[in-house]
């Protein structure tokens, strides 16, 4: 499960044995480095090309594999031009959709922007036509797009996840960075997330490391304050109805740790965790085992996170009712220089017609 891959790369889990992986694992970073470096040689040479769509784009990323909170802070970003009156789109590629088309994060930012269209699509150009062409957008916003340089954008945010900021410290397969760290001298923006869950120090930690590779960037800390429990059925409780009793819990995202956290800074008693790997999807085998488990658990109720409760879909398991916990996004440093990026934004989109 990823709780053990996160052991293994993390140095949490000690032997001769764990050892000789992380070996094994950093050797298989080296080819990596080099595609990785050469790619990003190419596009900041100029010999590989970038397509410009016709409309401002706002690239949200991450420099590790998922577990920033990116999701509803793109639902942050979308509703503050849509409350400015612009025509938003989605694009992202669409990793890990399943039968639906939609992959998780799309199931859940339709919930939470229900008037913004999301296109997924690998050729993330093309699904930027469409979004201009037929569904009459005045900006994308480019889901997980530091990375995918074919689209020239006006607006790269970066995420950083206070909790494992730099991904155990290593390239993939040896830790969880997609690049290197210095690629943030890409950024215009970054936005340290769940800063409430650490100390200060370790905050003060990132930001030194984002000014030695960007000194000019902007920094942004972002905290996602839980709203309310919700299941598949549409109902809604108050957090405080599971206040102090003992639940279990499961999750599939990236970053496991911080979901038990949140849960546990909730007040509520985690008598059980388990974890799946990013953008698991739930085959009628792991559903039955949780129901399992669930039945066999003296708990309260079972919780996970709105992205797995999208593609669960159930009110129970195993006689226990199945909550999610929505989150929020609430700025607790850098507003002003977050509203004045977004404000630049909106000035360059086209209001004519």
């Amino acid at each position: 499960m990823m709780q053990g891959w996160h052991d293994l790369i993390s140095g949490r889990r000690s032997g001769a044995g764990a050892a000789l992986a992380r070996l094994c694992l950093a050797l298989g970073s080296v080819p990596y480095r080099i595609a990785v470096g050469m790619r990003n040689l190419a596009y900041d040479g100029g010999l590989a090309g970038t397509t410009r769509a016709t409309i401002p784009v706002v690239s949200l990323g991450n420099l590790t594999t998922g577990g920033t909170g990116k999701t509803p802070f793109a639902a942050y970003v979308a509703r503050w031009f849509r409350q400015h009156g612009i025509r938003v789109c989605f694009v992202s590629r669409g990793y890990g959709a399943g039968d639906s088309g939609c992959n998780d994060e799309a199931l859940v930012l339709d919930q939470l922007c229900p008037d913004v269209p999301h296109l997924q699509n690998a050729d993330r150009v093309a699904a930027a036509r469409v979004a201009v062409e037929e569904l009459d957008s005045q900006l994308l916003i480019l889901d997980d797009g530091f990375q995918h340089r074919r689209i020239a954008r006006d607006l790269d945010i970066v995420l950083i996840d206070a909790t494992n900021p730099w991904g155990f410290g290593h390239l993939l397969p040896r830790g969880l960075l997609r690049e290197p760290v210095a690629s943030l001298h890409r950024a215009g923006l970054a936005v340290i997330t769940r800063v409430d869950q650490v100390a200060r120090d370790l905050v003060d930690e990132i930001y030194r490391a984002i000014e030695s590779s960007n000194p000019r960037c902007p920094i942004v800390e972002v905290i996602f304050p839980p709203v309310r429990l919700i299941n598949s059925s549409g109902a809604a409780s108050e957090l405080e109805s599971l206040h102090g009793r003992e639940i279990a819990a499961f999750c599939g995202i990236g970053n496991p740790q911080a979901f038990h956290a949140g849960l546990e800074g909730l007040g509520l008693n985690v008598k059980a965790f388990r974890t799946f790997p990013d953008h698991h999807r739930y085959s009628r085998c792991d559903i039955d085992d949780l129901a399992r488990w669930g039945e066999s658990t003296d708990v309260s109720a079972i919780v996970t996170t709105q992205k797995d409760l999208v593609k669960i879909g159930l009110a129970s398991l195993g006689g226990k009712a199945l909550w999610a916990v929505e989150i929020g996004t609430q700025v607790v440093a850098g507003q002003d220089r977050l509203e004045d990026h977004l404000q630049a934004i909106l000035g360059k989109v086209n209001r004519s017609d």
